[in-house]
């Protein structure tokens, strides 16, 4: 058995180690800087408490981007420096990010073992490579992202850092092969413990739905299916769920095995960067498709988020959650005995609230950040939430889960068919989304992103739009001014939460202009980008009117768009004439 020591490195606080709503995000070329990613280590260490570190059981692994490997060696050397009992590491570093929520609260190790936390290195639908992005988050014992109490403390750790320990004399493991790696150091064993990437995860699912009726669906010669993992982490369960599982065929599956640079592209589940899946689905502007299959979706990096689309036709994650909410009860399993509550984030369009009205649920609505549907879940007050960036999920983990939402459209379709498998036509997605806003109504929705903007130009914007708020005739004024067929703003503010759980509150979330009809405006800095600033203007309105219902929605919203981009001063501010993206 090796043995090793434990090196004590001097060391001193690097700027800018604050980490984000989704941990520490930033070129691969800061990361490998001396010490950088050490420090950041060992200042979570050092947050959670040499009382917690001791003996614990972690779980290290993530989307297998770039400089991955070698962040996994350092951590596994510098956890065993802290008192660490075991690491557990998905192979070839590979875990989805909801599987390694699912990891901690699922899996049990040979020796009885359950995971305290995770390590889980991920930028998540950011570009990857050399000169690209790279992350680190930590998640806690409940598999959810650590709350705000410790990234600050982590963040202060950063200012304050003097030195780190790490394991001098232990070797690099070999995370190709599964297996039990057992080492000694100065506080007794060290085992690594390199396991299947897929196996805890699957077996989740199959408790969750039910497989039976989707291989059914799939198997129907009038359903096809596409999924495209954008050479994410994602592809690393595709072929086991889908294929393996479910019986689809795996030329059913598009870039699906997982590249440290995502083969290029960029790993975010939308219609502008899932160019191929869009074609073949029939929605790109040159649509030469002749029959495109009946469903498709897409995941992005970390395999947390995830785009629903059918033939010719685009689900809105809006519309996902409320549609996966409405369903549930009749099409999943895991659900039967009633949903407990729904959730959405601020931005997230108010869908899912007329489904939590109709259906007589507890509703919430939460800062964007997914440990503020964890709080709630872990309170028993949540079953299904979603946020408008491709994220859904439910209160199997404590993460987005973008297969999770797959196979949740898929157990609603094949519900949907369950007697008419047979016959000439399956209710589509499409339909099913018809119907919907049948049944709740239609809100037209977009979400403009404009990324890399100058911080500065950015936060000018942000406190215009705060300033304007304190007269809201003078808003009027400027909206009349613009489009006099846009309703009134009866009421703005800078969207405020106070948790319903902890009681804790968070200020600062995002800037709104709520309108007479129910229409709404949002403008808020997203934290998930490596460099500079991106703003998100969210637009949206609704419509009760069924003949009103089936606009397409560029011209639907047109009015507002034209609103929210003038009574800003985007162009002013930033310089941008158009958004970077649209979705």
């Amino acid at each position: 058995m090796t043995s090793f020591k434990v090196t004590r490195v001097q060391t001193s606080p690097i700027d800018g180690q604050k980490p984000g709503t989704s941990g520490l995000r930033k070129k691969v070329k800061v990361f490998v800087q001396p010490h950088y990613l050490q420090n950041f280590v060992q200042s979570t260490f050092n947050a959670l408490g040499a009382d917690k570190m001791k003996g614990a059981t972690l779980v290290v692994s993530g989307d297998g981007r770039y400089y991955s490997k070698d962040a996994i060696q350092i951590i596994i050397k510098m956890a065993a420096a802290n008192g660490v009992r075991r690491i557990w590491v998905g192979q070839n570093g590979l875990l989805s990010t909801p599987a390694v929520s699912a990891v901690i609260r699922e899996r049990v190790g040979a020796d009885g073992s359950k995971a305290n936390g995770a390590f889980i290195l991920t930028a998540s639908h950011n570009p990857g490579g050399p000169n690209e992005d790279f992350g680190i988050k930590y998640n806690m014992e409940n598999g959810g992202p650590a709350p705000e109490g410790i990234t600050d403390k982590i963040y202060s750790n950063t200012t304050t850092i003097k030195e780190y320990l790490i394991a001098e004399g232990l070797p690099d493991v070999d995370i190709s092969k599964i297996g039990l790696g057992n080492f000694t150091g100065p506080d007794g064993q060290f085992d690594v413990d390199v396991f299947d990437s897929a196996s805890d995860y699957v077996k989740l699912m199959k408790s969750i739905f039910d497989f039976k009726s989707i291989m059914n669906l799939l198997s129907s010669p009038k359903f096809s299916f596409c999924y495209d993992a954008l050479h994410g982490v994602a592809g690393a369960y595709a072929k086991r769920i889908f294929v393996e599982e479910l019986g689809a065929k795996e030329s059913s599956l598009l870039n699906c095995v997982p590249k440290e640079d995502f083969g290029g592209g960029h790993p975010d589940p939308n219609l502008t960067y899932a160019k191929e899946l869009v074609a073949r689905m029939g929605l790109s502007k040159l649509d030469n498709t002749e029959d495109p299959p009946e469903f498709g979706a897409a995941a992005d990096g970390d395999a947390d988020r995830n785009m629903v689309l059918g033939k010719r036709f685009f689900v809105t994650p809006s519309d996902s959650v409320a549609i996966i909410a409405a369903n549930a009860v009749q099409a999943i399993p895991y659900f039967s005995g009633g949903l407990k509550g729904v959730a959405r984030s601020m931005p997230t369009s108010a869908a899912l609230d007329v489904v939590a009205k109709h259906l007589n649920l507890k509703f919430f609505e939460v800062p964007t950040g997914w440990k503020f549907f964890g709080n709630l879940m872990d309170a028993g007050m949540c079953s299904v939430c979603g946020e408008e960036s491709f994220g859904t999920g439910s209160d199997h983990i404590r993460e987005k889960d973008g297969i999770w939402a797959v196979l949740a459209w898929l157990a609603i379709i094949a519900y949907k068919n369950k007697d008419n498998l047979g016959g000439d036509k399956l209710v589509s997605v499409e339909d099913i989304v018809r119907q919907h806003w049948s049944t709740y109504g239609r809100h037209y929705y977009t979400r403009y992103d404009y990324e890399n903007v100058d911080s500065g130009g950015a936060n000018q914007l942000m406190d215009y739009l705060v300033k304007l708020q304190s007269n809201l005739t003078e808003v009027n004024n400027i909206v009349k001014g613009i489009r006099s067929d846009v309703s009134k703003v009866v009421n703005a503010d800078e969207f405020e939460y106070k948790d319903p759980v902890d009681g804790s509150i968070s200020k600062h979330q995002g800037i709104r202009y709520l309108f007479e009809d129910g229409s709404r405006l949002v403008f808020r800095l997203s934290g998930t980008g490596s460099e500079g600033a991106t703003i998100r203007l969210y637009i949206e309105q609704y419509e009760k009117d069924p003949s009103k219902i089936g606009r397409e929605s560029q011209d639907a919203l047109a009015p507002l768009v034209e609103v929210a981009l003038k009574l800003s001063k985007m162009q002013e501010y930033t310089g941008r004439s158009a958004p970077t993206v649209i979705t």
